[in-house]
């Protein structure tokens, strides 16, 4: 009699599962690195006004007034006015808080929170 050999490979059926929860995750990154990308913006021009000299001995509204000018440079969305304070602690603190929310399938939305502080310079 003939021994017939056991089949190997992948078949067609386990080749779709997986190409499914690829392309699902590959979907889930498109949508979530614009925005965390956004957010290494935020994250460079806050460092960048929070590391000017005598930062910390301007009037916190031109500080504020500077980092949403760069803001609008650099084209950073989702962050505005509100979302930016300067507060009083171990001296001054430039703090950006923000949520962005993102449609992603059917009725379901991702909400990604932000909160970045950064110590003024003297």
């Amino acid at each position: 009699m003939m021994a017939f050999n056991r089949q190997r490979g992948l078949s067609l059926l386990g080749f779709m599962g997986i190409l499914v929860i690829v392309l699902f995750f590959t979907y889930i990154g498109i949508k979530l690195v614009p925005i965390y990308l956004n957010h290494m913006s935020v994250v460079s021009e806050m460092k960048a006004v929070a590391g000017e000299p005598g930062v910390a001995n301007q009037p916190p509204q031109t500080t504020r007034r500077q980092l949403l000018t760069r803001f609008d440079i650099s084209y950073v969305d989702h962050v505005g006015a509100e979302n930016v304070r300067i507060e009083h602690g171990d001296g001054l603190s430039l703090v950006v808080s923000y949520e962005v929310e993102t449609h992603l399938i059917g009725n379901i939305d991702a909400v990604v929170k932000f909160h970045r502080v950064e110590r003024l310079r003297d």
